[in-house]
C-alpha cells in the first residue's frame, strides 16, 4: 500500500530522470570536455610547480598535489605518452 508520499516521491524522481535526460544528455559531452580541460590545467599548473617554474596559484594546488598524483597516469596516457617521469614516480 503506497502513501501519497511515496507516490509524490516516485513521480518526482520521473521527473528529475526526465530531467536529466531530455537537459543534461544534450550538453553531456560539452560539460565533460570542459571539465577534463580544467582539469588539464591544474595538473599542468602543479606539474610546472614540481618543475620548479613559479606557479602563480601555488598556495592553492599546494593541498591537492597528493590527491593528484593518482590521476597522474591517466592523465599523460591522454596527452599521448606510454610512460611519464623517472621509475617510482608514476610508470
Amino acid at each position: 500500500m503506497t502513501t501519497v508520499w511515496e507516490s509524490l516521491r516516485n513521480a518526482w524522481r520521473q521527473v528529475t530522470e526526465f530531467h536529466e535526460q531530455w537537459f543534461e544528455a544534450r550538453w553531456r559531452h560539452v560539460l565533460r570536455r570542459e571539465a577534463r580541460t580544467q582539469h588539464d590545467t591544474l595538473r599542468a599548473l602543479m606539474l610546472l610547480e614540481t618543475l620548479g617554474v613559479d606557479n602563480p596559484v601555488a598556495y592553492e594546488t599546494l593541498d591537492v598535489i597528493p590527491y593528484m598524483v593518482a590521476d597522474l597516469h591517466e592523465w599523460h596516457q591522454r596527452m599521448g605518452r606510454e610512460e611519464f617521469g623517472d621509475p617510482g614516480v608514476c610508470c
